[in-house]
């Protein structure tokens, strides 16, 4: 049973964080429009995407993953 315990702490904290990143990221101006991001308008066709907006949150949510469950 406490295994449960954590697992469900641990569904509820990634909950929070997403939401937490849902609610504030609009309000983070270069997030999303980043150069090396890939952005094509051509007539009625847009076609977006964040390369290296990927990549850089990638790396973020690596260091902060390992600080926490390193042993």
């Amino acid at each position: 049973m406490p295994d449960l315990g954590k697992a469900l702490i641990m569904v509820g904290a990634v909950i929070v964080v997403v939401g937490l990143a849902l609610s504030v990221g609009p309000r983070i101006p270069f997030l999303g429009r980043l150069p090396g991001d890939i952005a094509v308008n051509r007539g009625n066709v847009h076609f977006y995407f964040p390369i290296v907006t990927s990549l850089i949150l990638s790396a973020l949510l690596t260091l902060i993953l390992n600080l926490f469950f390193r042993r």
